[in-house]
C-alpha cells in the first residue's frame, strides 16, 4: 500500500463517521482512529432512548393498514423499547452477524455483552469492521438482516441494560 492509499483511506474513515478502523496485511499493519473515545459513549447513550420510539412508529403507522386488530398491540412494544440502549451502526456498509458463513454469529437474542465484545461485523469497502458493544447487557432483539445493507447510524441491536 503506498502513501496515496494510505491517505484515501484516511480519508474515507473521517468522512465515514467510523471512531476506528484496523486493515492488516502480510506486509503492514495500520489502525485509524477518529474523534475521542471519551465522547463517544456519551453520545449514543444519549441519543439511544429516542431511537426505539421511532422504530417502533413505523411499523404501528402500517399495522393499521393491514390488520386494524394489531394496532394496539404494536404500540405495547413502544413502551418496553424506551428501556433499551440502541447499538447503532458507526458507518455505512453492509452487516454481518458473524465473521464468515460456516460461523456461529457473534452475538444472539439473550447473550450478554459488555464494553469491547464485538456484536458484527460491517463491511465497508472491501474493508471488515468489527462493530463492538459499548454497553454492558442483555441483546433483547436484532434489528437488521444478517448480509443486508446498513446506513450510518442505523440502529442495529436493543440491549437492555438492566
Amino acid at each position: 500500500m503506498d502513501l496515496k492509499e494510505i491517505q484515501a483511506l484516511i480519508k474515507f474513515v473521517a468522512k465515514s463517521g467510523a471512531q476506528e478502523v484496523s486493515l492488516e496485511t502480510e506486509d503492514f499493519k495500520i489502525n485509524i482512529k477518529t474523534g475521542s473515545d471519551a465522547e463517544q459513549p456519551t453520545i449514543i447513550q444519549a441519543m439511544a432512548p429516542q431511537a426505539p420510539v421511532a422504530m417502533a412508529a413505523a411499523p404501528a403507522a402500517a399495522a393499521p393498514a393491514a390488520a386494524p386488530a394489531a394496532a394496539p398491540a404494536a404500540e405495547a412494544p413502544a413502551d418496553d423499547d424506551s428501556n433499551y440502549i440502541t447499538v447503532k451502526s458507526p458507518m455505512i456498509g453492509t452487516f454481518y452477524r458473524s465473521a464468515s458463513p460456516e460461523e456461529d454469529a457473534f452475538v444472539k437474542v439473550g447473550d450478554e455483552v459488555k464494553p469491547g465484545d464485538v456484536v458484527c461485523i460491517i463491511e465497508a469497502m472491501k474493508l471488515f469492521n468489527e462493530i463492538e458493544s459499548e454497553v454492558s447487557g442483555k441483546i433483547v432483539k436484532v434489528l437488521v438482516d444478517d448480509q443486508t445493507p446498513v446506513e450510518y447510524d442505523q440502529p442495529l441491536f436493543l440491549v437492555d441494560p438492566s
